[in-house]
């Protein structure tokens, strides 16, 4: 039996042999990964060596003849030219249209809105429709929300008593909304009247008139415009908006595609004691971002991002709750759901869905080989085996992941292999702003935008995951290195400051 002292000397030894080995697989990994991207080339040089050496052999004699053939069959040649010129120009007619992101734009709320946790508990503890088991419920929520001191609440809800009416959230939707169009506009100076197509989202706030109404009013848009509102999506909502936004730029030829993401609180603001209610009172604040998409080409010099894929799956889980996969463990537990239990069984089936119906549009050939190789192994040969989930860092650079709440980055963060670095830009936005639904997205990369790391042609897959159940996804590609000194976005002005340690459990005291 090996004693104590033994065992302590074998430890490091152990530990030393399992990361020699880790590190092993990796550049064996790193290896065959770049013998198959670089396979195709491997092939060509070959082959192109061939051909050289059989023109080399060809004299002047042979080009005589060769042009004598042609001269004879002047009939088949020009049939030949007339069918390359009829299918090119029929390629060009019928391919997608590049769709370009001019530039986008997120709203920051004024310094008077910034509510610590503290302040969030102090305003509840006035309202006098709370108990005192809804209070502990609160706290330990905001305690393990991965939330900092500055996040913004609405005017109307900072307030004693809170003013909760229909007047206040149109006004608070339409500070945000308008102050993130004016950000925008000025950003690329596009004016108004040139934006054909409008597309708003904002889940729970949908007045008469309506949002987008109340946009085509406010900044007299032209009376053709192509307007569309998207309610009851969810956080996801930003991506499908997009995606809409896309296939009608497929159709409406130069053309500007303005799209807004919002969410109201004033108005859907919970003063009960249902504890998976009053999660989202925790984990959700003000935001709101716009984006110009164009389709123009001449628009790309100037753009940031081309669009490269949209993809959108619907994995239906008999209703259930979007607060199942907000909430921590422990207080999950409290009101009979499992997180982790909900988000393999909410999420997990629509994330599955999404990376599969993704992966052969993004991955490269060699983790395409690695997945059938694993799904044969499985299915075919019964092979009892783990899933084989592809190294997507191998296809993105960033990684935009809807900042919904701590347990959820934690379990994407697991399930997709990613680093702290690839889960900075969720993790900081979830810290500094909250979860702003469906713009969270846009509050992270203008993160990355912030820290100086887009650079031409890097890839960013963002992942919107929202009720019904959806999984979202959006991948764009960088037209140019974007410069942070000359950006403007709610990060330029404490970027330095970030990232931050963030702690599993942040007491708070009231």
């Amino acid at each position: 039996m090996m004693n104590g002292q033994n065992f302590v000397q074998a430890l490091p030894e152990t530990r030393a042999s399992s990361f020699s080995l880790s590190v092993k697989r990796k550049y064996v990994k790193l290896g065959y990964h770049y013998l198959v991207s670089k396979a195709l080339y491997l092939m060509v040089i070959p082959l192109f060596c061939i051909i050289l050496t059989h023109l080399s052999t060809i004299t002047v004699e042979d080009f005589i003849q060769l042009h004598e053939n042609l001269r004879l069959n002047c009939v088949t040649v020009w049939l030949l030219s007339i069918s390359i010129a009829f299918l090119a120009t029929l390629y060009f007619m019928c391919r997608p249209r590049n769709v370009y992101l001019v530039n986008f734009a997120c709203y920051k709320p004024e310094r008077a809105q910034m509510v610590s946790k503290e302040l969030f508990m102090q305003l509840s503890a006035k309202n006098e429709r709370f108990t005192e088991e809804s209070l502990i419920f609160q706290k330990k929520i905001l305690e393990r929300s991965g939330f900092g001191q500055t996040t913004y609440a609405p005017k109307a809800l900072i307030q004693v008593p809170a003013n909760r009416t229909m007047a206040e959230a149109r006004k608070e939707t339409e500070t945000v909304m308008f102050g993130a169009i004016d950000e925008l506009l000025a950003k690329t100076g596009v004016k108004p009247r040139d934006i054909g197509i409008l597309v708003v989202n904002s889940s729970l706030f949908n007045p008469t008139p309506s949002l987008s109404a109340a946009i085509v009013n406010h900044y007299k848009l032209r009376g053709n415009i192509l307007s569309y509102n998207l309610g009851g999506m969810g956080c996801s909502a930003g991506l499908i908006s997009i995606d809409l936004a896309n296939q009608l730029l497929q159709v409406h030829h130069n053309s500007y595609a303005l799209v807004v993401s919002t969410e109201n609180l004033t108005y859907n603001w919970y003063f009960g004691n249902n504890r998976p209610m009053l999660v989202t009172n925790c984990l959700f604040r003000v935001g709101g971002a716009a984006i110009l998409l164009s389709n123009r080409s001449y628009d790309r010099r100037r753009s940031k991002y081309e669009l490269v894929h949209t993809l959108l799956t619907h994995k239906g889980q008999d209703d259930k709750s979007y607060n199942c996969i907000l909430q921590q463990e422990d207080e999950a537990n409290e009101v009979g759901v499992s997180l982790s239990k909900d988000l393999t069984a909410v999420a997990g089936e629509a994330l599955k869905a999404n990376i599969t119906g993704l992966g052969p549009l993004v991955l490269p050939l060699s983790e395409q080989l690695l997945f059938f190789a694993n799904l044969v192994a499985r299915k075919v040969l019964k092979m009892k085996i783990k899933p084989y989930i592809p190294d997507f860092k191998l296809a993105f650079k960033h990684f935009c992941i809807h900042a919904g709440g701590r347990g959820l980055l934690d379990e994407l963060e697991k399930s997709l292999d990613l680093t702290q670095w690839h889960m900075e830009p969720s993790r900081m936005t979830l810290y500094r702003f909250g979860n702003t639904s469906s713009s969270s997205l846009w509050y992270e990369l203008g993160y990355s935008e912030a820290k100086g790391r887009i650079k031409k042609r890097d890839r960013v897959w963002q992942i919107g995951l929202g009720s019904g159940f959806k999984c979202n996804s959006a991948v764009w590609r960088a037209i140019r290195t974007v410069n942070p000194t000359v950006e403007k976005n709610p990060w330029m002005d404490e970027i330095d400051k970030f990232p931050v340690q963030v702690p599993q459990v942040a007491s708070v005291v009231y």
